[in-house]
């Protein structure tokens, strides 16, 4: 009989996503990962197969779980807005160096080389767009923006100014990266619709 596992699929993709955000996706190695998660490279290899197989499952989880963060941010706020910079001040979390947001966007080197993490990539894509619409559409509902709002577009201005953001602290080191997203996303609903 197999011995169960102690260490769940959650908790090593977890181990995963800080893994990347220390060592980029190409320098990332199954004994990164295992010292992150407290388990052999050997047992890693049992499990997903190879890094590769380790990274495809670290994508189709992201993309599985893409709105949680935001369903825990409305369940936690009853203002959408502040819902939104929730999600805002979470992300940022993610992402504490430039270095780090580097090694996260290696992964995204893959999502667009790699036809396989690319299905990921936009299943994810619209997992977070369609979160997006949904928060601001309650917005307009409780009158936190206007009634013409065209939500479809607002919730891709938003994900772009999120992303875009977050690039241009990298890049420059400016500031605090979270309160200048957040006065990005001010900036933008203030001009919505």
């Amino acid at each position: 009989m197999p011995r169960p596992r102690t260490t769940s699929d959650a908790a090593i993709l977890a181990a995963t996503a800080r893994a990347i955000g220390a060592h980029g996706p190409a320098k990332l190695t199954l004994a990164h990962v295992g010292s992150e998660a407290g388990v052999s490279p050997a047992t890693l290899s049992q499990r997903f197969g190879s890094k590769r197989g380790l990274l495809l499952a670290f994508a189709a989880d992201a993309a599985a779980n893409a709105a949680e963060p935001y369903q825990r941010a409305r369940d936690a706020h009853d203002s959408p807005l502040a819902a939104l910079h929730a999600v805002a001040d979470e992300f940022v979390g993610h992402m504490s160096t430039p270095e780090e947001m580097a090694h996260h966007l290696g992964m995204l080197q893959l999502d667009l080389a790699d036809p396989e993490f690319r299905a990921h990539a936009v299943a994810h894509t619209r997992a977070v767009e369609s979160a997006l619409q949904e928060l601001l559409a309650d917005a307009v509902v409780r009158e936190e923006l206007p009634s013409e709002t065209d939500v479809s577009r607002l919730a891709r201005a938003v994900k772009i100014t999120t992303d875009g953001s977050l690039l241009r602290w990298a890049l420059t080191g400016d500031g605090d990266p979270s309160a200048l997203l957040h006065d990005d996303l001010d900036h933008l609903i203030r001009r919505t619709p």
